[in-house]
């Protein structure tokens, strides 16, 4: 066992108190029975009363045996008393005997009267406290926690839900119980579960830890699983939304964001509600895989759904990247500038992208007619980076401008200014590199 959780003293409220006198007495016919009922009935109450357990478990036992049928009190109280006797007792052996014999006391309460949605908790309860570090025994825990689930659709009080994943949890490190595909369909309803109790103003804080942190000791889930259990049940059914919705969670926490699955997965998910970070995430997705003109798609429906200047820059400078890739360098300084408007942080990073995108324009503005002009962008590229702060940048470009030389042969002089034409279509001022 990897890691102990101790779950029940959060629960100890769950003990039952001492049943008062129930309708229905059903002493037995025979006077001289009847008498020793009344007598045995009154000793073990007494016992009971007085937390002798030890003792009150004698005359309750014979009553179980000779009239079993007495009252539905026998079988309250008797849980009280063989719990109590098996924290009272010392011997493995008899402590073994008394946690049965609670089980079994519910076991005939249903028998005789029927009512067992009335009590199935508490006995999951007690299974799951006797039991929880029983190899053999831990299935009963878990089996009257589905049991109870069974009959009332839920587990209350919330808590319980961390003790049946606990059950779940030892029952599979024990006896490898379930596949690991049933332990997420049981992790997955718990979860559902809890997210009702939220919803109630329940706080469920603590058994969320506490199911994130058997989860994560079985060792159940990590990139091998997504891609090979649940990739395939999500690739036959792209529109299941719930399993949409596992596979994204387990990918980000197990960081298996690179993978097709993840990325349909998040299809999945953007398709039906999309968000602002879906599509951002899904146009980063495209982008790593060179999709730009599908990236440029869901960037565009992130830049709708964004609420703030900043997820706006965010999606401008995405955007500027895209259409950087296809080669439409003017609207991509177009979104550059407008990430560095929105986001002053982005302003540097902006400008020195702007430069570079002019820098890399050399032989597609080449127009061989003047090589002032042609030279002219480089002035245009040394300005962005200026404003960037770029002193590399500001370098390089500076190197490529025209020399004296070259003004003079062409009739230009320094200060003079031109325009640099092709797409970065700015006016310059003319310097020279020497």
């Amino acid at each position: 066992m990897k890691i102990k959780f101790a779950i029940i003293g959060c629960l100890s409220f769950l003990m039952v108190g001492l049943a008062q006198a129930q309708d229905g007495w059903n002493f037995p016919s025979d006077p001289a029975m009847e008498k020793k009922a009344r007598e045995l009935n009154a000793a073990y109450n007494d016992y009971l009363n007085s937390e002798d357990f030890l003792k009150a478990k004698a005359p309750l036992n014979w009553l179980l045996i000779n009239a079993p049928d007495l009252n539905e009190a026998l079988y309250i109280n008797g849980v009280t008393v063989y719990e109590g006797a098996a924290n009272q007792a010392t011997d493995e052996a008899e402590i073994s005997v008394y946690q049965d014999s609670v089980l079994m006391l519910y076991d005939k309460r249903k028998e005789l009267y029927d009512n067992e949605d009335q009590w199935i908790i508490n006995k999951a309860y007690y299974a799951y406290k006797f039991y929880k570090g029983d190899k053999d025994k831990v299935n009963i825990a878990a089996d009257l926690f589905e049991k109870a689930i069974d009959i009332h659709g839920k587990l209350d009080p919330s808590q319980l839900n961390a003790a049946y994943f606990d059950a779940v949890y030892r029952n599979y490190v024990y006896n490898k119980a379930y596949t690991p595909e049933e332990v997420i369909e049981k992790y997955e309803f718990i979860s559902g579960k809890l997210d009702e109790d939220d919803a109630a103003g329940i706080n469920t804080a603590t058994s969320r830890s506490t199911l994130d942190q058997l989860l994560n000791a079985m060792e159940i889930i990590d990139c091998d699983f997504i891609e090979k259990n649940m990739g395939p049940k999500l690739t036959a059914d792209p529109t299941n939304l719930k399993l949409a919705k596992q596979v994204f969670q387990y990918s980000i926490k197990e960081k298996c964001t690179s993978s097709d699955i993840f990325l349909l997965a998040l299809e999945t998910i953007d398709n039906d509600n999309p968000t602002f970070t879906t599509s951002q995430v899904r146009g980063m997705r495209y982008m790593q895989n060179q999709d730009y003109e599908k990236a440029g798609e869901l960037f565009e429906k992130a830049l709708t759904l964004a609420k703030t200047d900043e997820e706006k820059a965010e999606i401008h400078w995405d955007l500027a990247k895209v259409h950087a890739n296809l080669g439409r360098r003017g609207q991509a300084r177009t979104s550059a500038l407008k990430a560095a408007e929105l986001n002053e942080e982005l302003k540097s990073d902006a400008y020195s992208f702007v430069g570079g995108l002019i820098m890399s324009s050399s032989n597609a503005c080449k127009g061989g007619q003047s090589r002032v002009k042609d030279y002219s962008i480089f002035i245009a590229a040394y300005n962005a980076y200026a404003v960037a702060g770029d002193n590399s940048g500001m370098a390089n470009a500076k190197a490529r401008f025209p020399s004296k030389e070259e003004l003079f042969t062409e009739g230009f002089q320094v200060g003079q200014t031109i325009n640099t034409g092709c797409w970065v279509g700015q006016t310059v001022t003319l310097a020279t590199r020497d």
